[in-house]
């Protein structure tokens, strides 16, 4: 990151860096922005070079995932008047913390420097003082070696507020892995997210796809127990424009995710139905892994995440889907006619929250229940579809109990005549199924997304 620092030679380049994350930050504030959707919006219409686009993401995830933290020391080092009065000044403030609290290739002149000619940029020239004088003021207590950060003596909240999570979700993560998972639980949600590709095998290989990226001087390393992973680090740039990708030999899925079409282990000639399919990730997946042959039926009621969908298809040259929008709750024409049939529920997506920051606020226990209750009748309408003797996979990409273990629980208690499958012997290796029978993947353990996911099978 020293570099990306280094590329910012003048001042007036780090304050148009700064000014373009606070723009999108008001943007999330005001208009209750989806944090990737305001970003992306926002980088397309700029110039910026690779390096200066990096600064300005990681610097707007950052903030998002630790606005509990940044809130609580402007509380304790500004006065409640002055650091309340303003959403802006409250805004130029995160930018100028983040970077004293969490970057060390931020010179702390530059981060304050840059943080006062915000202020005055966004016509709080009168609040500049306020702005200087809170952030010089955590300088000097960091350099005479006192944490600025006063925390209380609750363990739920203190951790809440050190972590930068609400309480419930610490309290909910406690009760069920203890302190010291939860801890890691928290550090792994507040990094940048891993990047996972999946090779497209009937367009080309791993090895291919390998030798292309190596050549792009795109670090690349295989994942075990995944034949179509590839994770790509360092620096990537845009995915579009990376080898291979407009030919459709690969696709961006995370190696979790991956998992789910392996788990499902769908065969050539095979009927399948992917209950809620777009954007597309595990359904391209699931027509790969049958060679492209048989029929797919992908079915979403959203018609804008089908439209990504059916771009991803044609991208990946796939044939055997068939597209059906509509609520799943009231399709009445697939009783009985599916090999197999893919639940991947919509969820609370706390799995995800490396990738998805503003998740974590987002998300209320009310949300969740409401969410688990959805749950269970997608998981009781798509059994239905099922033929005798097939198979149901149930997945979500979060980590609660009230999405995961007990939607299943209650489903087989209602449903007697359905029992937990083992993972197929010809599946990749499942390191992780419980004896429960259900897979559960903590991500800070497996370097990938949290999921859940068992295999169902009909008696």
């Amino acid at each position: 990151m020293n570099v990306i620092y280094k590329t910012l030679q003048s001042t007036e380049k780090i304050t148009h860096s700064r000014q373009l994350v606070f723009s999108i930050l008001r943007e999330i504030e005001r208009r209750d922005a989806y944090t990737d959707i305001a970003l992306d919006r926002a980088l397309k219409q700029t110039s910026l070079i690779t390096s200066d686009r990096a600064l300005v993401t990681q610097l707007v995830y950052g903030i998002v995932r630790r606005k509990r933290t940044l809130d609580t020391l402007i509380d304790q080092l500004g006065k409640k008047s002055s650091s309340q009065q303003s959403r802006d000044l409250r805004i130029i403030l995160y930018i100028g913390l983040y970077q004293l609290r969490y970057l060390t290739q931020i010179p702390p002149s530059a981060a304050v420097n840059t943080a006062v000619e915000l202020a005055k940029e966004n016509r709080l020239k009168k609040l500049s003082g306020v702005v200087n004088g809170i952030l010089r003021q955590y300088i000097r207590l960091t350099q005479n070696k006192i944490e600025p950060l006063i925390l209380p003596d609750n363990p739920i909240t203190k951790l809440g507020i050190l972590s930068s999570f609400p309480d419930f979700m610490i309290e909910m993560w406690l009760e069920k892995w203890g302190l010291e998972t939860t801890k890691q639980l928290c550090d792994w949600f507040n990094q940048p997210p891993l990047l996972d590709i999946r090779i497209n095998t009937l367009k080309s290989t791993l090895e291919e796809v390998e030798a292309k990226l190596t050549e792009a001087n795109i670090n690349v390393v295989r994942l075990k127990n995944l034949p179509q992973a590839l994770r790509l680090t360092g620096k990537i740039g845009a995915i579009q424009q990376l080898p291979g990708f407009k030919e459709g030999w690969w696709t961006v899925q995370d190696s979790s995710a991956q998992l789910v079409g392996h788990l499902l282990d769908p065969q050539p000639s095979e009927v399948i139905i992917d209950a809620c399919a777009a954007p597309g990730g595990k359904t391209t997946h699931i027509a790969e892994l049958m060679g492209d042959q048989g029929l797919i039926w992908a079915c979403d009621r959203v018609p804008s995440r089908l439209k990504k969908l059916k771009a991803n298809a044609q991208r990946l040259q796939l044939k055997s889907l068939q597209i059906l929008e509509g609520d799943i709750l009231e399709l009445d024409q697939f009783r009985e006619i599916a090999d197999r049939v893919l639940v991947d529920a919509p969820c609370s997506g706390l799995g995800t929250l490396h990738r998805h920051p503003d998740l974590r606020w987002r998300q209320t226990p009310d949300k969740i229940e409401e969410l688990g209750i959805l749950q269970q009748q997608l998981l009781d309408k798509a059994a239905s579809w099922v033929k005798s003797k097939g198979i149901l996979v149930y997945s979500t990409c979060t980590l609660t109990f009230r999405e995961n273990e007990a939607v299943i629980q209650q489903f087989l208690a209602s449903h007697p005549h359905w029992k937990i499958e083992p993972p197929s012997s010809n599946s990749p290796t499942f390191h992780w199924v419980t004896a429960s029978g259900w897979i559960e993947i903590l991500p800070h353990q497996q370097q990938m997304d949290g999921f859940f996911m068992v295999k169902l099978k009909k008696g």
